[in-house]
């Protein structure tokens, strides 16, 4: 895990240099899904998590490839949004599971239920940067 400024994103694939997008991701499907492109999460979702649990837990952490604050991300299930210029549609949402529990806390698969971000696939190629605009279609 580690933070970077931008990212190419790419439908089909993901993003450019992840290993979803090289397909040797811990759960990568074969043949690869849409609902493992890219994941988003809200900050507001874990400072809340951190605020209840008390627990040091960061977007690091969550392993989610988008942080982003000021959005509903529940409310993108099955709409399309703009991240920038780049077209997405929230698939479902990213619940957590045991292997996030197992090498986090147990208290992440309760403390993020319904908050632990967004299954996104990617509609048009191109740059996602850190501080675009995220906004419904």
């Amino acid at each position: 895990m580690r933070s970077v400024e931008s990212a190419r994103v790419i439908p089909g694939r993901g993003i450019e240099g992840d290993r979803y997008f090289a397909g040797i991701g811990t759960f990568s499907p074969t043949p690869q899904r849409p609902d493992f492109e890219i994941t988003f999460i809200a900050q507001e979702a874990i400072d809340t998590f951190v605020a209840e649990s008390g627990m040091a837990f960061t977007g690091k952490d969550a392993r989610r490839n988008v942080v982003t604050r000021g959005i509903d991300l529940n409310a993108l299930v099955g709409r399309e949004f703009l991240v920038g210029e780049i077209r997405f549609r929230g698939l479902r949402l990213c619940e957590p599971c045991h292997y996030l529990s197992k090498i986090t806390a147990p208290a992440v698969l309760r403390g993020l239920v319904h908050r632990g971000g967004l299954r996104t696939r990617i509609l048009t190629e191109g740059e996602i940067r850190v501080g675009d605009k995220i906004q419904s279609v």
